[in-house]
């Protein structure tokens, strides 16, 4: 079902820094910093903002007492008496907000237009969720990129492992994957079939990534098995209990994992 797009519906939040799992700053407390680097006094930039002089100062306070240097300091003397100046670090404080409020904003534009088409909508919340939900998420590098009629087989090193992914021509290009291009692999645990190093079988899927068993975690049903590739990178498989003990999966052996090219999903970062 396609649902007409919805222009009534808009996004709309505010950016907070943490620091410490505390809360650092948000707009208005930047804002407060702006002031007082213009006007160098605490009670005017107070009073420009229609804030109490003790809520400004207890803010600064708060502020000044996360920073790991102080973001507004008092002047002593002086023609008019003294005053307050905002510090080197609370001036690079203001620009690191400015800067990750630009792409705050730039993220929930997109999420608005998104939003506003269902479907779009979908695919966008199911590729937030992808990074939750596909287990296994491996950085590497485009190794080579073969076009076919409809298809391309991409081949992707991550870390000297070749992991091979069929997608569309058409996502060939509009992820521009190329050979040097980083991308990223996303593959469901659910995806990843298990076998012995020694098995001696031959099957059809590309991909056989052999490593150690790094863990491996009993639940009701299946069982959670983490492998260490040899090139370094960390692989989920969900498989059965029954199969973990047939093939006499533990921790410290040596497993390799079978991963069909359709099945590997490419990203590329925004």
């Amino acid at each position: 079902m396609t649902d007409r797009p919805d222009d009534r519906i808009d996004t709309a939040a505010s950016l907070w820094l943490d620091r410490n799992d505390q809360g650092f700053v948000g707009r208005g407390r930047i804002e407060l910093l702006r002031r007082i680097g213009a006007t160098g006094s605490i009670s005017q930039a107070a009073k420009a903002m229609g804030m109490s002089y003790k809520h400004a100062w207890d803010a600064v306070d708060t502020m000044n007492n996360l920073s790991p240097q102080p973001l507004v300091q008092r002047r002593t003397g002086g023609r008019h008496g003294g005053g307050t100046a905002l510090t080197d670090e609370g001036r690079r404080l203001i620009a690191v907000y400015e800067a990750a409020e630009r792409e705050h904003r730039k993220f929930l534009a997109r999420l608005r237009e998104g939003i506003r088409d269902f479907d779009r909508f979908h695919t966008l919340i199911g590729a937030l969720n992808m990074k939750v939900s596909a287990r296994n998420n491996l950085r590497g590098v485009v190794a080579s990129v073969k076009p076919g009629a409809v298809n391309a087989e991409v081949t992707l090193d991550v870390g000297g492992t070749p992991l091979v992914a069929i997608v569309t021509n058409e996502s060939v290009q509009s992820l521009g994957l190329a050979p040097g291009v980083e991308a990223y692999a996303l593959i469901k645990a659910s995806f990843v079939i298990l076998t012995t190093e020694d098995g001696g079988l031959k099957t059809s899927a590309r991909n056989r990534l052999c490593g150690t068993v790094e863990r491996v975690t009993d639940g009701a049903v299946n069982t959670e098995v983490v492998l260490a590739l040899d090139g370094g990178a960390r692989l989920t498989a969900i498989i059965t209990m029954e199969s973990t003990k047939d093939l006499g999966i533990t921790e410290g052996g040596r497993a390799c994992a079978l991963i069909k090219a359709p099945h590997v999903i490419l990203a590329i970062k925004d």
